[in-house]
């Protein structure tokens, strides 16, 4: 990468955007053990009804399920705001560019942490904004960091999988929360100090992202930072005279850098229109409906997991606190360790990239051997889910120590490869819609989370069995998505073979025409 980013900037870059992600991007799915200090400082305490005892003595416990419904409810909308405001924080990072989408995502970040800090039990209601703005702009962190991959072409999907599994590590933020807080810390303290980091995140932005993107691959001279100047051609649109076609012809006076990534180049600045297929033509697609039907039946899954823990322990643990404390901090510690998962998935998608170099392949061939890396990634996932699911159907306290293992491993797959698979399976001038409308998409599905809680408090006693019996069978159905990329897989090859044997026929004819028009 001569005349690019030198190494020190890229790995400033890559470390930096790893603490992001891991201290900030995902702290909302840490909502157990909040809930565990929101119910020390007495938040929707007044839900709680004292009802007598089963043995109808004279001593008294509290029935707080009312209570345990309104936290769900709150962690239901923060956790559909997640994803939501995905499609939208997609297109403005499609067309505006990296600088504008980070300063909304950070000053979302800091309103919510500030509203945190200064709610008491009185106000416990700004609980819902601020943990809906919370889950907005955390995942702003991961949208923007995903790039960050580009800067390391044969290391790509491992860099991408290993942000979504610091992402899955930042819910080990709220056991920190707990823990400090059971030290004598004040809840206002620890949000202050929180939302006194967005300078970093501030500085960060200017120094160490682009304006605009970080195209993959990534051309000769292109810079980024306070440095970004027109050499990458990604602040050319600042120079009136200057169009994209001009921007292409640069690009391609490089031998080293192939017409097709030129264009793509090309289309990644903002506000371009992308050539080839349209964006909803990927939409109606195959492969992006059963890519959506894959993530939301698993991301449904994990998100009731999450919402229910709380209730679920008190129901398993019959309302013991000291026991609802170990299981919860157990829970949290597990969290942490998404961020040594994850990776694991991105190795399984580069291990057709190790101890190869170009050797002249088309763009096509390496987007299929992209695409034929990713069929066993999307297939372990499934697996996993599935037995994520059994444990969590296993109604003994013990064994949710082996779903705590299962659901963060599950979960770290889950996102690195679906982010991962995006960046695969369709074309990057569309990355930021198409994986904010998954997204968005997903979330709507992930709201059914409030009504299966509601079914287990209202109608199935508080006992989650049945639920969770369903919830096996559903997470099936994922398996559809990698049975159809192996077959897509087939008939690519099949294409592809298909043209090869034409081309050389197409030479033959022109060849002998020459032939024959010498002899005349």
């Amino acid at each position: 990468m001569a005349g690019g980013p030198s190494l020190a900037q890229r790995l400033s870059t890559f470390f930096t955007g790893l603490l992001e992600c891991m201290g900030f991007a995902g702290v909302i799915f840490g909502w157990a053990s909040l809930v565990f200090v929101l119910k020390s400082e007495k938040y929707f305490d007044y839900l709680c009804i004292q009802a007598e005892n089963s043995t109808g003595n004279s001593s008294v416990v509290p029935d707080c399920s009312a209570q345990d419904e309104q936290f769900s409810l709150i962690f239901t909308i923060g956790s559909f705001m997640n994803n939501f405001v995905t499609l939208p924080n997609g297109y403005i990072f499609d067309h505006f560019g990296t600088l504008v989408i980070r300063l909304i995502g950070i000053f979302m970040y800091t309103i919510a942490t500030l509203l945190i800090a200064f709610s008491t039990a009185d106000t416990a209601m700004l609980l819902f904004p601020a943990l809906s703005l919370l889950s907005s702009g955390g995942i702003v962190f991961l949208l923007t960091n995903i790039q960050v991959g580009n800067l390391f072409d044969a290391h790509r999907s491992t860099i991408i999988t290993l942000y979504n599994g610091a992402f899955d590590s930042s819910s080990a933020v709220f056991l920190l929360v707990k823990v400090l807080h059971e030290s004598g810390f004040s809840l206002k303290s620890m949000f202050l100090f929180i939302a006194a980091c967005s300078v970093g995140h501030v500085l960060r932005t200017f120094f160490l992202m682009p304006r605009t993107h970080i195209p993959y691959p990534v051309p000769k001279g292109y810079s980024y930072g306070v440095r970004c100047g027109k050499a990458g051609g990604y602040n050319i649109g600042d120079d009136p005279s200057k169009s994209s076609m001009a921007m292409a012809g640069e690009a391609t006076a490089d031998p080293m850098l192939k017409e097709d990534e030129a264009r793509d180049m090309m289309v990644v600045k903002a506000g371009a229109e992308p050539s080839g297929p349209s964006f909803w033509s990927y939409v109606f697609s195959k492969l992006f409906g059963l890519h959506l039907l894959w993530l939301s039946v698993m991301q449904l899954r994990h998100y009731l997991f999450i919402g229910m823990l709380n209730a679920t322990l008190t129901h398993l643990a019959h309302g013991d606190n000291a026991t609802i404390s170990r299981y919860t901090n157990a829970f949290a510690f597990t969290q942490f360790c998404g961020v040594f998962c994850a990776p694991w998935n991105g190795i399984i998608m580069d291990r057709h990239k190790r101890g190869k170099k170009a050797d002249g392949k088309t763009k096509e061939a390496d987007s299929l051997a992209d695409l034929r890396s990713s069929v066993l990634s999307l297939t372990i996932t499934v697996v996993q889910c599935v037995l994520f699911s059994i444990c969590a159907a296993i109604p003994v306290l013990m064994v949710q120590y082996a779903t705590f293992i299962f659901q963060v491993l599950n979960r770290s797959f889950l996102y690195g490869g679906n982010a991962a698979f995006m960046s695969i399976a369709f074309p990057p001038a569309h990355f930021g819609k198409l994986f904010g409308l998954v997204m968005t998409l997903s979330a709507l599905v992930a709201l059914l989370q409030y009504p299966c809680f509601a079914l287990v408090k209202n109608v199935l006693d508080k006992d989650p069995f049945y639920v969770n019996i369903g919830f096996l069978i559903v997470v099936l159905l994922a398996f559809a998505h990698p049975i159809n990329v192996f077959l897509e897989c087939r008939r690519r090859e099949k294409k592809q073979l298909e043209e090869g044997q034409k081309q050389p026929t197409v030479l033959d004819d022109e060849a002998k025409q020459m032939q024959d028009e010498s002899i005349l």
